[in-house]
């Protein structure tokens, strides 16, 4: 059991990255979604500047896919499904399938082969995608499924290849994901949304006050906790618990964005959870022994 300290961070992490489904949903009302994206990582970048030091020659190439995974492709996939989706329960609930996808991503191009116990938390998590997938809410916009299980699979790639990059510290990896995916971001933007000065004269301070959580919040303080916590307790005991995110989501959705979720949705995100759940229990069990 984590010391009530470390436990009260967990719970901080959870309510930063619940209430990023929040203020991004807030702040999608006004910024395209690129648009939002690049404002999202010029303001980490901003921040984390000091960390863009040299990476060794070998390691570069899979920086930049890394970058462009879980930087650019997801966050701009993300947002995407969060603005047109209407809701947050249903993107919050089914982002969570890139940790079964993870595992399945590290079987394919890492050989660790998954365990009978993990395969079942697999089956388990994406079969309760397919329920969700029927709940009305998620059925007024299919989009927003489909964009949200890319933004997924996008996450669990860059995730896979991060492990392939040793000694590199999080904020390192941080800065030079923003630095590598602000510029397409801007070009998608440019060729895909509507992009204009008024586009940032014309926001209000709530608009702005969502970039800002979403950057600050949710990346540098959510993350920073988070590799704290890593490096004093074993992932089995910290990665099981950051699934209060999507519950924390949910409820913030209902009592603040007008959420109805449905039985369907419901049933759904318990199956997802259940599965991520054995997945994320299995692989910490495994990376101890």
């Amino acid at each position: 059991m984590l010391p009530a300290r470390d436990l009260s961070l967990v719970l901080l992490i959870c309510l930063a990255w619940a209430g990023n489904f929040l203020a991004s949903a807030s702040a999608l009302q006004h910024f395209p979604p690129f648009v939002f994206t690049a404002l999202r990582l010029i303001v980490v970048l901003a921040f984390l500047v000091r960390f863009l030091q040299p990476v060794p020659t070998a390691l570069r190439k899979r920086l930049v896919l890394v970058a462009v995974c879980s930087g650019a492709l997801h966050f701009g996939f993300n947002f995407w499904a969060i603005a047109v989706a209407g809701d947050i329960s249903s993107v919050a609930i089914s982002l969570q399938s890139y940790i079964p996808m993870t595992a399945l991503l590290a079987w394919w191009l890492l050989g660790e082969r998954p365990t009978r116990s993990t395969a079942a938390g697999i089956g388990v998590a994406f079969a309760g995608v397919a329920v969700l997938g029927f709940d009305p809410l998620v059925l007024d916009a299919p989009l927003a499924l489909g964009l949200s299980l890319i933004a997924a699979a996008t996450l669990a790639l860059g995730t896979t290849l991060l492990r392939t990059l040793p000694g590199l510290h999080t904020f390192q990896i941080q800065a030079w994901s923003a630095a590598i995916s602000v510029p397409p971001l801007l070009l998608v933007a440019a060729l895909t949304e509507p992009v204009s000065l008024s586009l940032l004269t014309d926001a209000r301070w709530q608009d702005w006050a969502g970039v800002l959580y979403s950057a600050l919040a949710a990346s540098l303080v959510g993350h920073g906790l988070l590799y704290g916590l890593l490096q004093r307790h074993p992932v089995a005991q910290v990665t099981p618990m950051l699934l209060l995110t999507p519950v924390f989501a949910v409820t913030l959705g209902v009592l603040f964005w007008g959420d109805r979720p449905g039985p369907r949705l419901l049933f759904g995100g318990v199956m997802v959870l259940g599965g991520v759940l054995i997945v994320a229990v299995r692989g910490a069990v495994r990376a101890r022994q």
